[in-house]
């Protein structure tokens, strides 16, 4: 029981995350653009890395919460498609955000 607390915790912190990129704001946080210099960022349509990093955080959300549920229902399938969204989701991520120059303004 202990275990779904602290996923469901985690999963409302990167809901909340995810909002927050949705609104646009909150690049300061995206770690690879926050240690850019100054001309890089200037460089970066920082709107779409948003909403497309606000994506990421949904889906990360939902397979969290597969792991709650995994926990609550005592089925260890839930937690395993979960965990091969999560790796999927986050290797489809740094692939997409790292080639095609698609956040260039």
């Amino acid at each position: 029981m202990t275990g779904a607390m602290i996923d469901t915790v985690l999963m409302i912190a990167f809901l909340i995350f995810a909002f927050y990129l949705s609104q646009g704001k909150g690049a300061f946080l995206l770690s690879g653009y926050n240690t850019m210099p100054e001309e890089k960022k200037a460089m970066i349509d920082e709107l779409s890395l948003c909403k497309f990093m606000s994506k990421i955080m949904y889906g990360l959300s939902f397979c969290i919460g597969l792991f709650a549920l995994s926990e609550l229902l005592n089925q260890q399938i839930l937690f395993v498609v979960g965990l091969a969204l999560f790796v999927l989701l986050v290797v489809f991520a740094v692939v997409y955000s790292n080639t095609g120059n698609r956040f260039k303004k």
